[in-house]
């Protein structure tokens, strides 16, 4: 319970579930989007534009009875590559992890070039990671590079 001037705000403690932090304001709703938090019928707490030393500004995601598949972190890592995650159980904070791009990415995002046979076929798509600040994944099929502000999530 935090108390303003009078006013009583109360943001629930999840009992088990994920804490998604660090998360650059502007791509919250990106993060619920490509994870289809609108489709889960838990608890989910979230709060933008928080101050924050390393960003200035910050948002989080609190989700009950969720916990993440690898694919799931990368996407998280697509969009926002300096996030933590924090694993609660009973209450407790058992795990944190700091996300980070991994060096391939597979099956996510969609190729930027419309010519790709992955836009035309059933194939996996597949990306070499060639940057990390700003991101940009190389299409292992046609060799264009795809900058952050470019993904398509599948």
């Amino acid at each position: 319970m935090i108390n303003i001037q009078g006013r009583h705000l109360k943001v629930s403690a999840i009992k088990n579930g994920t804490v998604i932090d660090h998360i650059p304001s502007k791509n919250l709703y990106k993060i619920i989007s490509i994870l289809k938090l609108g489709l889960i019928d838990s608890q989910i707490t979230f709060g933008t534009n928080l101050e924050s030393n390393k960003l200035g500004s910050k948002a989080i995601i609190k989700i009950a009875d969720k916990f993440f598949e690898q694919e799931e972190i990368n996407k998280i890592a697509l969009v926002a590559p300096n996030a933590k995650l924090s694993i609660i159980r009973n209450y407790e904070v058992i795990e944190k992890q700091n996300i980070s791009v991994p060096n391939h990415i597979h099956g996510i995002t969609k190729c930027f070039n419309p010519q790709c046979i992955t836009n035309h076929e059933n194939i996996l798509q597949k990306y070499k990671v060639i940057a990390d600040k700003p991101i940009s994944l190389q299409c292992k099929y046609c060799d264009k590079i795809t900058d952050q502000e470019h993904f398509d999530f599948i």
